[in-house]
This record gives C-alpha cells, structure tokens and sequence, in this order.
C-alpha cells in the first residue's frame, strides 16, 4: 500500500516539501499522548533478544534513524514510537541558519536512492536544547548531531562545535560530532587528523564535564581514503572516543546508478552507497577490533542489510533513506524480523552475533 501511495501520489511532489509535512504531522503525533502510546505498543521493539548495550548507553533495538530527518529535535518520541530503537536528531549548528538554496533535496526513485545538499538548515542549538528539555512521554534513545556553522570560518570551527556541545551534549544521550557532510563548505577538511584531534579533544572535555559523562562519536564519510580512515580510527582509540559512525552521504557516483538526478551536486544516499559503507566498516572493524563502538549506516534497506552489518562489527545500525522508501512501519518489520532471525539461529540475544564473523 505504501509503495502504491510513494509512486502515484508522494513521488509527484517536491521532495523537501513532503518531508516538512511529514516532520509537521509527526509534531502533531507528539501532542497526542493517547495515539502515541497505542502506536509505541504496537511498532516499538519490545522483544528482549533485540536489546543493545553500546557505550554505557541500553537500546531497545539495534536499528535506529541516522541524522538529517529531524533537523530541529521536534519528533524524536513519534519516530520511536514508530520503531526506531534510537533516534539522532540533526545535524545542529550553533547558531541557526537557512541551508543552501532551494531545491536541495532529490528522489533516485529507480536507484532506491537520495541526492541531498541541504546545508544543515536548523534552527540553532539554543532552540533545539529547548525542546529536548521538555518531558517525554515515551522511553527514546536520542541521539545529538552537531555540525559547523557555515558563516564561521574554519580557524574558528573548534570553538563553534564546543559551543554547540555546551548546549546539548547535557541533554543527549549520545553526541555525535559531523565533520563529514559534503554540503558545507571545507567541512570536509576537518576529517584531517591534525584539525580533527583538537576538535575532538575539546568536544570531548565539554561531553565528560556533563552530570552522566555524554557518550561522544565521529561520523566519517564513505570517501576517504583507506589510509585516513586507518589514521581517524587511531585517533579514536587515542583520545578514547565513544564510537564511530561510518559513514555518511557520498560525493561519488557509483557506477550502476540511472536517475539523472544524481548528476546533481550533493550527497547520495540510499542503495549506491551499499557496498562502500560496508567496506569502511569492516576496514574499521578490522583496526580497532572491539575497543570501540561502530555504527554503521549507508544502503540500509532491510534486515539482511541490517544482519550483515552487526556480523561485520557493527553494534548500532542506522537508515534513513531505507524509510523514505519502505514507509513508515519500515523500522518496526526490521526489527521483528530481526528477533525471528535471532532465535533461528538458536541464540538469545542480537549481542551474540555482533562481530561474530568479523576479520
């Protein structure tokens, strides 16, 4: 029915307008504590032999929404109600602002794909930390992305991104420093360890300062080289991170992919971005064995892509595009497939097969 709904009716309109619709009426969701609370008991992951402990942190499910969906922090319980087992919110800058021009959002229908150069258009961190303060009515993981200003220049970004964090990291579960988005301008640069460690060293003092000591990650992006992954993983170990998130949108264009969209400048998303997310997975897992969380997220469509990640390392798994296509209960049919899976294969928990198989 959804697929039906997705190519005669949704697929006609612009894309960014149908997800701000979409992030309206799940805002609306949220002020409905009846409604919510019927929908969290239907969809939510409840099965016990889905449960994750990652980072000191207890997930209900391994499967949750990647940052860029819920920019502003508005809907993060009516996502989880709809099955997520954990929400990041995001990307979130210091200090608000538009994003780049319109349109900035493009549907690869044929590829399962999304091109995006959206800009991290957010309202700023004061305005998010404000919501995120307000009680919930149901139980959700939220995850925070924090991402550079684009007006603040570079020689300037560690005290933008410490001054994000101050904000918000009290009032996250995790916290995620982005230093990989394509669509801010020399955002990219900042992966270079030598710009990256005292980043990280001082989002980090500010992470470990709050009450509960906030979890701190780096997402990285599908395209570096083999060797700046290697060097981002030693300094994960070295500054003793949280986890890593691997990976985020790609400026390539995978050979294979047929929409003409995705000659358009932005990060691609979805299905193209399959096979390379999983390689930087197992290149990371392959470093830094166990000593640190990985989260993987890339061409995310279903519960083989799910299964075959935790089996390669990965703890935590994340889709956003997947959803796009799949609708909305896409989240919670993982996840019951997900524990037929487990008990299949005659295990009592999703723990007991993360990493199995990885080299």
């Amino acid at each position: 029915m959804y697929r039906l709904v997705f190519t005669q009716v949704l697929a006609r309109f612009d894309a960014e307008a149908v997800h701000h619709l979409t992030v309206r009426a799940l805002r609306l969701l949220a002020l409905l504590p009846l409604l919510k609370r019927l929908i969290h008991r239907a969809l939510a992951p409840r099965d016990p032999a889905l449960r994750v402990k990652a980072f000191g942190v207890h997930f209900p499910g391994p499967l949750g929404l990647a940052a860029g969906f819920d920019k502003d922090a508005g809907c993060a319980e009516a996502l989880a109600a709809f099955g997520f087992g954990f929400v990041e919110v995001g990307t979130i800058t210091a200090h608000g602002q538009p994003g780049n021009a319109r349109p900035r959002l493009f549907r690869l229908i044929r590829d399962r794909a999304i091109v995006n150069r959206m800009g991290f258009n957010n309202a700023g961190a004061q305005a998010a930390a404000a919501r995120l303060r307000r009680p919930r009515g149901l139980p959700v993981v939220v995850g925070v992305n924090i991402g550079k200003t684009k007006v603040v220049p570079e020689a300037e970004a560690v005290a933008d991104y410490a001054a994000c964090a101050k904000e918000l990291a009290p009032l996250a579960d995790y916290l995620v420093v982005n230093v990989s988005s394509p669509n801010t301008p020399g955002l990219r640069d900042l992966q270079a360890v030598d710009m990256l460690r005292p980043l990280l060293t001082e989002v980090k003092h500010v992470a470990a300062a709050t009450t509960r000591r906030t979890p701190l990650l780096v997402k990285i992006a599908p395209d570096l080289a083999d060797e700046d992954i290697d060097a981002i993983a030693d300094l994960a170990l070295e500054l003793e991170l949280d986890g890593i998130i691997a990976t985020n949108t790609t400026i390539a264009r995978p050979a294979g992919v047929r929409t003409t969209a995705a000659t358009r400048a932005g990060g691609l998303s979805g299905r193209p971005l399959k096979a390379r997310s999983l390689r930087v997975l197992r290149r990371l897992r392959a470093r830094v064995g166990d000593r640190i969380t990985l989260v993987s997220v890339g061409g995310v469509e279903d519960v083989d892509d799910v299964w075959e990640r935790l089996l390669a390392g990965a703890s935590l798994v994340q889709g956003y595009t997947g959803m796009i296509y799949g609708g909305p209960l896409w989240a919670s049919r993982i996840h019951r497939a997900l524990a037929r899976r487990v008990r299949r294969h005659g295990l009592k928990s999703i723990e007991e097969i993360i990493g199995r198989t990885a080299t």
